[in-house]
Order: C-alpha cells, then sequence, then structure tokens
C-alpha cells in the first residue's frame, strides 16, 4: 500500500473523512513511520547482510571502535574478512562483563581478533586487525527511509501494512486535547498492533538478547 492509500484507509477506519480532520496528513504520515519503526524492532522484519553502507565496515589503523549505520539496532553476526585474502573468519558477540570475567586482559588484547561487542550506536573489536581489514555484518534494522511521497510504499512486506494502521488510530485516539481522544479506542487499537507484531523489548531486553547468545531457527514440530 500507498502512504496515500494507507492515509485513506485510516481516515475511513477512524471516521475522520471530512474536512477539516481531526487529524492532519502531517501527523499521521508521522505515526506510520513510528509505526514501521515500531513493526521492525517489535517483529525484527528488516533482516540485512547485502546493502553496503550498512553491512560493511572497513578498519583502520589503531581504532578499535566503530560506528554502526544509524538504522542497525541488533547485529546477529559479525565476520571479519582480512585485507591479506584469506577467509573471512566469525567474530563471537559478547558483552564486556563477559569479557571482564573471562578475559580480564581483554582491553589490551594483540591476538588477532576474536570477539566484538555491541554497543548502543557502535561496535567494538577486541583483538588485533589490519588496516584495510574489513567486517561483514549481517543485522536487523530500520527502514532506510522514511515515508514522506503520496507514492511512497513501506520497506516492509505488504502483508504488514494494514496492521501499521492500528498504531496510528492508538496515536489519534490519544491525543488528549482532541475531538477523537478515546482511550478505551486507544488502547484496543494499540493491543491489537501488539498482538500482531509483538511486545516492544525495552532497551535491557534488547542488550541481553543481543550478547552472549547463539542466533539459530528454531525447528517447530508437527
Amino acid at each position: 500500500m500507498t502512504l496515500a492509500e494507507l492515509i485513506r484507509r485510516f481516515r475511513t477506519m477512524a471516521n475522520d473523512r471530512v474536512q477539516p480532520y481531526f487529524c492532519s496528513d502531517e501527523d499521521v504520515t508521522d505515526w506510520l513511520n513510528d509505526a514501521q519503526d515500531q513493526a521492525c524492532v517489535r517483529g525484527r522484519l528488516l533482516r540485512d547482510d547485502s546493502t553496503p553502507a550498512v553491512c560493511r565496515i572497513t578498519l583502520a589503523a589503531g581504532q578499535h571502535t566503530y560506528p554502526l549505520h544509524p538504522k542497525v539496532y541488533e547485529l546477529i553476526s559479525v565476520r571479519l574478512k582480512p585485507a591479506n585474502g584469506d577467509r573471512p573468519r566469525d567474530l563471537r558477540l559478547v558483552s564486556r562483563e563477559w569479557l571482564d570475567a573471562e578475559r580480564p586482559c581483554w582491553r589490551d588484547e594483540d591476538r588477532p581478533a576474536c570477539y566484538a561487542i555491541q554497543n548502543d550506536t557502535s561496535l567494538r573489536i577486541v583483538g588485533a586487525t589490519a588496516p584495510g581489514d574489513e567486517l561483514l555484518l549481517e543485522c536487523y534494522r530500520l527502514p532506510m527511509r522514511a515515508l514522506s511521497l503520496d507514492t511512497q510504499r513501506p520497506e516492509i512486506h505488504e502483508a504488514h501494512h494494514e496492521h501499521l494502521i492500528q498504531w496510528v488510530l492508538h496515536k489519534a485516539y490519544s491525543v488528549t486535547d482532541a475531538e477523537a481522544f478515546d482511550a478505551n479506542r486507544a488502547a484496543l487499537a494499540e493491543a491489537a498492533f501488539t498482538r500482531y507484531f509483538g511486545l516492544l523489548p525495552d532497551s535491557d531486553m534488547r542488550r541481553i538478547t543481543r550478547e552472549d547468545v547463539p542466533h539459530h531457527n528454531v525447528a517447530i514440530l508437527p
């Protein structure tokens, strides 16, 4: 669905079809962008291992910490591709607490890098690297571009698009000084959004999830 179609669908569901609208197009667009971001974090919808600006970092001499792309919120895997042409090797994502307990001198590690720490907006490499080495990342990220033009479509799969409107309804009904304010409808719309996309993890849960836990698919048996 395009942005224009999503706004039209919202106005039908909210009975906000007559101008002047209770909610402006600008507000609805902002809430749709918020909804897509929330959906991506809750449902881990956008997995990326191929966008160069997101998934590749060239290493420099004397530097161990590198900024992550602003759209990256969780790393799945980190590989180090040596500049000498050797095959890439995995770096294990761990926490500072784990390293303090298992490798107390990790801050002065001079052996070849084998660990990495994901901070909120950066990645810390533990161990020695060479200039020109490259990090190959696989990650979950937010959409690359916000919706702003009527013809734009959300980056997430089209099957999810209509469910974004529940978040917009939640926000519209939550504006306390507007005629559309309705706390009960706001709660019902938020619950519908959560049922579909899942709970929003807090910062502690996101940190725990990305550290010291192997990522793997879970087989569902019949």
